[in-house]
């Protein structure tokens, strides 16, 4: 047992019963040297030989033995699994939570000498789920609240101001979409410091107590879209399920990892909330038109 668990901690892939491979530059290759010597000093057969590889088909088998996308996505699932749990956390026990999978990370890219884009894609998850923490204030992100949804009337809605915390994510990027071009084109937002100081007769959204926030299952987008009967329109559903995922996660959805991407990149570049809002606004604009399409 204590051969075995130091052979694991190399990394080293394996062949068959009792072959074990690691490429020539490994930085664990010296663990191999201590691990014969141990068996042989038992009275066991061991040794270190190099292999080389006839053909290419043999060096490809070789080097999926190292394959590690199988590691990486547990990370990302984890990731994910973390975000809709944060709340109720706090920021202190998610910021643990957090560094435990950026341990994990640390760890298995020691041992991953073929990386590839599974350890991208773990690296952005975590990366993403610690910007979702540095934006938990206090103001937080809002709880799931009980009871069922009441369709809207949409004339008590137009020219009003929109209110929600500053610093908009994914789901209230989108639901600002969602407000200007389905609900009311002449929206005003305004981004709080916290819901307390909400305008007087705003509409509020995506916060406790907002008059539009998450609803049993339902993240702030997807409540939008039921209450101003919306959800029937196929693109819009499929904005939603994608929004849901990187709200909230639950059932993965294709498109969720490049428009996470899309609205990071939107979240750097824009110099204020409202300009965040502009320019997600056009992501959402082009999803729209494709599942429009499709």
């Amino acid at each position: 047992m204590r051969v075995w668990r130091a052979l694991k901690a190399t990394g080293c892939g394996v062949l068959r019963d009792g072959v074990y491979l690691l490429p020539e530059k490994a930085p664990t290759l010296h663990a191999f040297d201590e691990v014969e010597s141990q068996v042989q000093a038992a009275g066991g057969f061991a040794m270190t030989v190099d292999l080389e590889f006839r053909t290419s088909a043999q060096r490809e088998h070789a080097r999926n033995l190292f394959d590690r996308s199988g590691e990486y996505g547990a990370l990302v699932e984890s990731a994910r699994a973390l975000k809709p749990t944060m709340g109720k956390l706090g920021a202190r026990k998610a910021e643990t939570a957090a560094r435990r999978l950026q341990k994990s990370l640390d760890d298995l890219e020691a041992l991953d000498f073929f990386p590839g884009e599974a350890r991208t894609q773990a690296r952005e998850a975590i990366a993403a789920l610690k910007e979702d923490i540095r934006r938990i204030d206090g103001s937080g992100e809002p709880r799931s609240r009980a009871g069922r949804l009441k369709r809207a009337d949409p004339s008590r809605y137009q020219g009003r101001i929109w209110a929600s915390r500053k610093d908009p994510g994914i789901d209230r990027l989108a639901c600002a979409w969602l407000i200007k071009r389905f609900i009311d084109r002449d929206a005003r937002f305004a981004w709080l410091e916290g819901p307390r100081k909400r305008p007087k007769d705003s509409v509020g959204f995506d916060f406790d107590g907002a008059d539009f926030t998450h609803v049993g299952s339902r993240v702030t987008f997807e409540v939008l879209l039921a209450s101003f009967a919306l959800d029937g329109d196929p693109a819009l559903a499929a904005i939603g399920a994608a929004v849901h995922y990187l709200d909230a996660g639950g059932i993965p959805v294709a498109d969720a990892r490049g428009i996470e991407t899309l609205i990071r990149g939107v979240a750097q570049n824009a110099r204020n909330d409202d300009e965040r809002v502009v320019k997600a606004g056009g992501v959402f604009d082009h999803l729209y038109a494709a599942y429009s399409a499709s």
